[in-house]
């Protein structure tokens, strides 16, 4: 049996009866407050060890990225082939259903032409149009040392603006440092930084690139880039859901 069947459909709930429950206009709120939102215990500490478990299996993933290689920072991760193990095709396909409506939102304020379909499956279509054909889900690992330069995780002409991370081990017990770092250049502003205390199994959504920001003179965009501060002890997984597929 692959590790990937260890994560059982039968006891776990259903990927969209766990996002459905959320208190979605709490999580709008802090999103466009901030650039980010946390979604507690998104996965149980039983789903998160399967998922990380998948690590060393390489016949579930496309390809390899070791990050000093190509100056990303230092640390490695993985991307995911299709299919996508069930679980996180589901949540991936749930979780866009409802930030999908944040994003709409977003473009329409930034005066962006850009609509997203209701549907991921519609969405993919339009990726696959573009030439943008490769999955993007990803699973990192950190060990002491690691760490992941600030970034934007844009593949190809169409970027989905928001994506989610879920962090799979737990902090303290598993891991000391390698925080969630969020960064936001304004105009005319020094940057702002956010750090997002993570528990096991929490997932964060945040924006992948822009995002609008009202002042008393309207609306203007800012730019944004994530990372993660270097790994201090033990080790760190954590699962990379991007909406949009890469070239």
């Amino acid at each position: 049996m692959s590790a990937a069947a260890n994560i059982a459909p039968a006891r776990r709930k259903t990927a969209e009866g766990r996002v459905a429950c959320r208190d979605w206009d709490a999580i709008g709120a802090d999103l466009n407050a901030s650039g980010c939102a946390v979604i507690n215990g998104l996965l149980t500490a039983d789903e998160c060890a399967d998922i990380a478990a998948l690590y060393p299996h390489d016949e579930h993933f496309r390809s390899h990225v070791h990050m000093a290689r190509h100056g990303f920072g230092k640390g490695e991760y993985k991307y995911f082939r299709y299919p996508l193990p069930e679980l996180i095709g589901e949540l991936r396909t749930a979780l866009y259903a409802r930030v999908v409506t944040f994003a709409n939102d977003w473009n329409a304020r930034m005066s962006l032409a850009m609509r997203y379909p209701s549907e991921h499956a519609d969405y993919l279509k339009l990726c696959r149009q573009a030439g943008q054909t490769r999955p993007t889900p990803l699973l990192l690992q950190y060990v002491p040392g690691d760490y992941n330069c600030l970034h934007q995780d844009l593949y190809g002409e169409l970027a989905f603006p928001l994506q989610v991370t879920v962090l799979l081990s737990a902090p303290g017990r598993d891991f000391t440092g390698g925080e969630f770092v969020l960064t936001e250049q304004r105009p005319r502003m020094q940057s702002r930084v956010e750090v997002v205390a993570l528990e096991h199994g929490d997932a964060v959504l945040f924006a992948v690139h822009n995002r609008p920001v009202q002042s008393k003179n309207g609306v203007y965009r800012v730019n944004l880039r994530h990372g993660v501060s270097r790994l201090r002890s033990g080790r760190r997984h954590t699962l990379g859901i991007i909406f949009h597929d890469a070239k």
